[in-house]
């Protein structure tokens, strides 16, 4: 139970309390009876009184807190009036048209500006007009000018097409010839605030500029027309002429009054038949058919003949706006010069092939004196060598009758000089039998340690005489050669490499490469030369002039190379003066190529090639090679034409002007173009041709792209028995696997 009614305000409460506790002072004071319960009911009183107090006070500071909120909430009512005022004030400063619209597309706000051209849409502009409403009140503005075509109702669907987008910008055309540039922005909130900006200045500055600037052009076109050393015509889609230059007068000879703006097509072409003929029949009613065509034109080309030889080539071509140009071109220089150099050609024609038959002439008796020397050469060998080995023998017994020095050392000389006619004489021999077409070699396995263990106690000697050492580095690999011709042709290469070095080594190695193996005999010599590399493999011929017969003859790499190119043995050569050289032989690895039968000899050149007179494309871009090829082709009575790349294939065929039976092509030719591509190209100028591929690559995918193309692959080192084999397929009529 309480005391005072908690529905009543302090106020009340706080005057019920008091009058409580009066009462209850003045009960104390005048009761007759001080009991217990009367002081309790005192201290009560006074307990009341203390809370009637704190709620005073606590009465009092929220009426303060009221009092100071209510201040402030003023305050800020005050500032955000003044704001607003102030953006007003601030919005309507603003040059340009301004308009706020809510997040419900709904406006808020607009200064004066705004709409201001759409005078009668400005009385609709409250507070809450909404972004369509607004939209179609513009478009029915009679100060809006509508774009040709678009109706108000359109023109209001594309607006507020734009105003999907975050961001609008376009021009709009009001009054007589006045712009607006409309501008939408997206607000954080997703309102949007329009501008409209008057840019009718801008455009049209930018109009006269745009006058100008075609203006301005015209002239260029004018000048550039003028300055051509071509008659151009240029006519609209109706056939007028619209722009000419002086040439075309010229050249044409039509009078000035005839080219004029808007004269028409068909009469000028007329003018043009009094002085000109076409060279075709057909091109005058081609060329009026296609200049009566609308729409896209494809080019047109022919030539007017005049009397007097004058030959003028016209080209015409279709426009996009449907008119057509043509041009006229004075070529009768060029034609006559094309003339003179077909005549030129003709008679140079004549001479080459009479210089051909010349040296067809030359060639056989060259063919037949060769041969005759040949015969010659072997036949008178074995007759020479038999009385020189006598004379050899008389003198080792006179030498080792004989007890007096003097005579032994004319006796030593003696057999010295009758040494060196027999080592010519074998030389000369070799070189001979390496010419013939019946040569004969014994291809068969040959382990290499065969061949190196003896040549390295024979030569051991030599370079001991000269205070060099030798080496040769042992090898367990077996190939497949003529043993007796690997032989000499190791023999010669070491023998020269101790001959012209003075000091230091002499190796001899052999690298594997792929499925070849490769020989190699280097010395610290005195080098050659870039310039003398390919002389070094003529016969009789030294670089060392001052060096006696018994330093050599000058035969030994001209037997190294013919025996390696009638064997299909790559010889290659490195050297540099002053650091020594290194020459190296290539043979195939026994397993590398298909096995081949060793019960027989194998011929030297293919049956039947001597006679065939084929004629070989090699195309091959290591020089060594190409030149190792071309020995041992030739040796068989093939004629080679060889180059080096490509592009000097391709221009050498062009300028012949023949069609070879066969095509012998290195895969990687350099120059961008591979065997491959090269063979495509040939094919497209002459047809398909007998073709080998050469390559070191053994990938599956280069075997697939040869199998694709239907043509051999030939591995490196070159095989010559397979080499032989594909000819003699061509020479059958032919082609099978090699």
């Amino acid at each position: 139970m309480s005391l005072i009614n908690p529905a009543d305000s302090l106020e009340r409460q706080n005057e019920k309390l008091i009058r409580i506790a009066a009462s209850l002072m003045r009960h104390v004071e005048h009761g007759t009876a001080q009991s217990g319960e009367a002081y309790a009911q005192f201290e009560r009183a006074a307990l009341l009184e203390k809370r009637v107090r704190e709620r005073t006070i606590e009465l009092e500071r929220t009426l303060n807190l009221l009092h100071e909120s209510n201040s402030q909430l003023a305050r800020a009512n005050d500032e955000t009036e003044d704001a607003r005022r102030n953006l007003a004030d601030a919005i309507e400063t603003v040059s340009e048209g301004f308009a706020l619209f809510d997040g419900d597309d709904r406006l808020v706000m607009c200064n004066s500006r705004f709409c201001r051209d759409f005078r009668d849409t400005v009385r609709d502009l409250r507070p809450g007009l909404a972004f369509a409403h607004y939209v179609e009140r513009v478009s029915r503005s009679r100060h809006l000018f509508l774009p040709e075509g678009i109706s108000a109702a359109e023109w209001c669907a594309e607006r507020l097409r734009k105003h999907a987008d975050r961001r609008a910008m376009f021009n709009v055309r009001h009054g007589q010839d006045r712009w607006l540039q409309v501008s939408e922005h997206r607000t954080a909130n997703g309102g949007t605030v329009v501008l409209q900006t008057d840019v009718t200045d801008l455009i049209r500055l930018e109009r006269q500029e745009r006058l100008k600037l075609k203006d301005k052009q015209t002239r260029m076109i004018r000048a550039t027309l003028d300055h051509l050393d071509q008659g151009v015509c240029i006519f609209d889609e109706h056939g007028r002429l619209v722009a000419w230059n002086e040439k075309t007068g010229t050249l044409l000879n039509l009078p000035a009054r005839r080219l004029h703006l808007g004269a028409s097509f068909a009469g000028l072409l007329e003018r043009v038949e009094q002085e000109f003929r076409f060279s075709d029949a057909g091109d005058r009613e081609a060329f009026i058919t296609w200049a009566a065509l609308g729409g896209h034109r494809g080019p047109i080309h022919f030539e007017l003949m005049r009397d007097t030889g004058a030959i003028i080539q016209v080209f015409g071509r279709g426009m996009p706006d449907g008119g057509f140009l043509f041009s006229s071109t004075d070529v009768t220089a060029e034609r006559e010069a094309a003339r003179r150099l077909t005549e030129v050609n003709e008679m140079l024609e004549a001479r080459v092939m009479e210089r051909t038959l010349e040296l067809e002439d030359a060639l056989s008796a060259a063919e037949r004196a060769n041969a005759s020397k040949s015969r010659f050469v072997a036949a008178a060998s074995h007759d020479l060598l038999q009385p020189l080995s006598a004379a050899k023998l008389f003198i080792s017994s006179l030498s080792d009758r004989s007890q007096s020095p003097g005579d032994r050392a004319v006796l030593d000389k003696a057999e010295s000089a009758l040494t060196s006619a027999e080592q010519l004489i074998d030389a000369l021999l070799d070189i001979s039998k390496l010419e013939s077409d019946g040569l004969n070699f014994d291809i068969r396995p040959v382990a290499l340690r065969e061949i190196l263990g003896p040549l390295r106690d024979e030569m051991e000697v030599l370079a001991a005489r000269k205070g060099l050492r030798l080496r040769m580095v042992d090898s367990s690999l077996t190939v497949e050669t003529d043993p007796s011709y690997l032989r000499r042709v190791v023999q010669n290469l070491v023998g020269n490499a101790i001959r012209y070095t003075a000091e230091g080594t002499v190796l001899v190695g052999v690298r594997r490469a792929g499925g070849a193996a490769r020989i190699e005999v280097r010395d610290t010599g005195p080098g050659i030369a870039e310039d003398d590399q390919s002389a070094i493999f003529e016969e009789f011929h030294r670089l060392d002039s001052g060096a006696s017969a018994n330093d050599g003859l000058g035969l030994g790499l001209a037997i190294v190379e013919r025996a390696c190119a009638r064997l299909g043995h790559p010889l290659g050569l490195w050297s540099e003066p002053g650091r020594g050289s290194c020459f190296m032989v290539s043979l195939p690895v026994l397993g590398s190529v298909a096995p081949k039968r060793a019960a027989s000899p194998t011929p030297a050149r293919p049956a039947g090639l001597a006679q065939a007179g084929l004629i070989v494309l090699l195309v091959e871009n290591d020089p060594q090679l190409r030149r190792a090829m071309t020995v041992l082709m030739e040796s068989w009575g093939v004629n080679v034409i060889e180059a080096e790349n490509a592009d000097g294939a391709l221009e050498l065929l062009q300028d012949l002007e023949i069609t070879p039976d066969a095509l012998v092509l290195d895969y990687q030719l350099g120059a961008g173009m591979s065997g491959t591509q090269l063979f495509g190209e040939i094919t497209t100028r002459l047809g398909r041709l007998p073709c080998v591929i050469v390559s070191a690559d053994r990938s599956v995918a280069l075997r697939e792209a040869c199998d694709g193309l239907r043509i051999e692959l030939l591995s490196k080192p070159v095989d010559r028995h397979r080499l032989g084999r594909f000819f003699d397929a061509v020479v059958r009529g032919g082609i099978v696997a090699v």
